[in-house]
This record gives structure tokens, C-alpha cells and sequence, in this order.
């Protein structure tokens, strides 16, 4: 407020300059404001400016609210400067767990009023009617009317099973050769059903709904009773390459399993995106 400044100051030469603004304007803007409020707030001889009693009255009143005023701006630009709110993301377990939680490792301790709600769900969530702000799926199965932003390298399923199940038992040659085998089977909510494994070579795409004694839920699960010997279990390729190398389990129909889009960041295109997402976002974009 001019006032203010000019009571601090008591120099509209100085007033004027620490405000940026001529000398003439602020002469001006001060007797608009006595004018309006129909008293005189200044005194003026040659060498100083004080203030009237009215003016000392108004300044004790307002003053201390100016300075409240200012610091609530101030708390708002470092909040601009400093992004925080919480943002919550449905994944699936093996997103959440291979791509999701290593980027967010490095990320929040760089935004510690930044918080990050994963909610894991094998299903194709409606992030809009589940309140969301974003879900990550691969790409096939993001929908048109979302801004989908890769947050993973293109991913390969691979059809493994253990030397103990597979000791006795002829290796498939086909996708349909796994109807004689026991394979252990996931459970997609979004399908209502089980998981049909699917397949594609030379341009032919196949989907086989095995049987077997064992149904999980989640994709880890599936990989640990297939270590075990519970049968043939078709699992993302990341997961099963240490034991593939460590030679507990044994890559079958290789040739069938092409690389499919991985995983994406999905979120609505009308989404307005604060400081604290479009952050968040470009540390999950897949740089590879």
C-alpha cells in the first residue's frame, strides 16, 4: 500500500522509488485516497512527510494486515516453486513392482511434499470413477480418449516351466500341446474369468485357456508355483530370466511370445495437470 511506504519512508521521493512508480504518480494516488475517504492522511512540510492522526490510525489498522497479506503470497509462490499434493496411481503387480516403485525411489526424496498412492489392481480400472489420477497398463489396453505417456520398454511374455515338472513330461511344441499340461492359471477381474494365454506367429494370433490345479491373482505368485514344480506358467520375461539363467526353469515355445507395447502412464485428456503430476510424469517417461 503507498501509504505504508510513504509513512516508512517519510520521503515521497524514497516512497516512490522503492515502489518503482514516479513521484508525481504516487502524489496522485494519495490524495485520490484522501479524496475518497474524505480526510487528510499526510502531512506535508518541506522537509518531511508524517502522518495525521487519521493516517496514524489507519496505518496501526491496516499495516499489520498488509504483512499478513504478504506473507500468504509468499507461502503460495513457494508452494508454485516447491510442488506438493498427493497423487494416486492403480498399477498392476508386476508394473507397480518393476517400473512404478524404482522410479519412485529416486524420485520422492527430491519432492518430500509430493505423496504418491499406488493401488495395486489387476483389473482395468476406471480411473475416473474410482477418483484416480492416473493408471498404468499397457499399451493395447489404453483407451483412445486417455493421454497415454510409456513408461517401460516393450514387453515379452515367456512360457516357462521347472526341470522336476518337466522331468517326465513331453515339452510343447505348439500353444495347443499346453491342453495336456497343468499350467498354473491367473485370474484377470477386468475379464471376468481366466487369464487365456495368447499367442501370435507369422501373423496368427492364438489364445488357449489352459487347466491346471493352481489360480493366483498375481503374477508373482504364478512364478513362484511354476519354480516349485506346480506346472507351466506364462509370466512377463523380466521376471523369468534370473531363473532361467540360475537354471531353475526351462523357456518353452519361444517362438510364439512376440514383444507386445509396454507398460504406460494413462491419465483423462481433460485432466488439469498441477506442478507436483507434470513432475511425476516426466520421471516415469521411458527414456530408453
Amino acid at each position: 500500500m503507498v501509504l505504508v511506504a510513504v509513512a516508512r519512508e517519510r520521503s515521497f521521493t524514497n516512497a516512490a522509488a522503492k515502489l518503482g512508480v514516479s513521484q508525481s504518480a504516487l502524489s496522485q494516488t494519495i490524495r485520490q485516497l484522501e479524496a475518497r475517504l474524505g480526510i487528510r492522511l499526510l502531512t506535508r512540510t518541506t522537509r518531511s512527510v508524517g502522518l495525521t492522526e487519521a493516517g496514524e490510525r489507519l496505518l496501526r489498522t491496516v499495516a499489520p494486515r498488509l504483512e499478513e497479506i504478504d506473507a500468504e503470497l509468499a507461502a503460495v509462490s513457494e508452494l508454485r516453486e516447491k510442488p506438493a499434493g498427493t497423487i494416486r496411481i492403480t498399477a498392476g503387480d508386476h508394473p507397480a513392482e518393476t517400473i512404478l516403485w524404482p522410479k519412485l525411489e529416486k524420485f520422492l526424496p527430491n519432492y518430500p511434499d509430493i505423496k504418491v498412492e499406488v493401488a495395486i489392481d489387476n483389473g482395468l480400472t476406471d480411473i475416473v470413477a474410482e477418483r484416480y489420477d492416473a493408471g498404468v497398463r499397457m499399451g493395447e489396453q489404453v483407451a483412445r480418449d486417455m493421454i497415454a505417456v510409456r513408461i517401460g520398454p516393450d514387453i515379452r511374455f515367456a512360457v516357462v516351466g521347472a526341470k522336476s515338472y518337466l522331468a517326465n513330461r513331453p515339452r510343447p511344441r505348439t500353444p495347443q500341446d499346453l491342453l495336456a499340461h497343468s499350467c498354473i492359471n491367473q485370474r484377470l477381474p477386468t475379464y471376468g474369468g481366466l487369464y487365456a494365454w495368447e499367442f501370435e506367429r507369422d501373423g496368427r494370433e492364438l489364445k488357449v485357456r489352459v487347466e491346471g490345479q493352481l489360480v493366483f491373482n498375481g503374477v508373482f505368485q504364478v512364478l513362484k508355483a511354476a519354480v516349485s514344480g506346480f506346472g507351466l506358467a506364462y509370466v512377463p520375461e523380466d521376471l523369468a530370466l534370473p531363473h532361467l539363467a540360475a537354471g531353475r526353469l526351462e523357456r518353452l515355445l519361444e517362438g510364439w511370445s512376440p514383444p507386445w507395447s509396454g507398460y504406460h502412464l494413462y491419465y483423462p485428456s481433460r485432466r488439469q495437470s498441477s506442478a507436483a503430476f507434470g513432475l511425476l510424469v516426466e520421471a516415469l517417461r521411458h527414456r530408453g
